[in-house]
């Protein structure tokens, strides 16, 4: 049974589910479908369909002092996997339709470097400036932790605030604790334009 977070909270991830040493990390989240009725007349003045929005998922890889290291273990659409194989995004989602993850990470706890203290993962609207979209726009987003092996959720975090006017958001972390993996959900907004603007926030 996945136990279900509320912001700030924080849990054991391996210490809770021993021998755990690969996840799955699935964020998901769906455009908002506008007011109005659909037909001729709903599109004509802006209702039915929903924005085309392109919501990227990354992660920030942190050394010490929640600070990063190199530009090489920022993991995003166009960096799908880090230098030691640790980390690896599945691809790219255009839209964010459909049921279930919209985009997924793979984590092999076991593998990341001992100079990584915490992966941080994001959530950005591409183009966020130019096409004058925030988060405001989408609804129901998420992120889950799954042990792939099994198929087993093993944390899901609904991120439930108001992110309207927002263009960035961090959706949770995972740390190390000891020896040990922790997940925290974070889920905070924030107005940062594009990666690269978050990005040089952590260095």
């Amino acid at each position: 049974m996945a136990i279900n977070l509320q912001k700030g909270q924080r849990v054991d991830l391996t210490k809770s589910n021993p021998g755990l040493s690969k996840i799955l990390v699935g964020l998901g989240w769906d455009p908002v479908q506008s007011g109005g009725g659909g037909g001729f007349f709903g599109s004509l003045f802006g209702g039915g369909s929903a924005p085309n929005i392109d919501c990227d998922a990354s992660v920030i890889m942190l050394g010490a002092n929640d600070k990063l290291q190199n530009n090489k273990d920022v993991i995003y659409f166009a960096n799908l996997k880090s230098n030691d194989g640790s980390v690896q995004h599945t691809g790219d989602n255009l839209t964010g339709d459909g049921d279930g993850d919209d985009e997924q990470i793979i984590v092999e706890l076991s593998k990341v470097p001992s100079r990584i203290q915490k992966l941080v993962f994001i959530v950005n609207i591409y183009d966020c400036v130019k096409r004058k979209q925030h988060f405001g726009m989408i609804q129901n987003a998420f992120i889950r932790v799954v042990n792939p092996n099994n198929n087993q959720e093993l944390i899901h975090y609904n991120l439930s605030d108001n992110y309207g006017g927002l263009t960035c958001l961090v959706a949770g972390e995972i740390y190390r604790h000891g020896n040990e993996w922790k997940f925290a959900a974070v889920g905070t907004g924030t107005t940062a334009g594009s990666l690269s603007e978050i990005v040089r926030s952590y260095s």
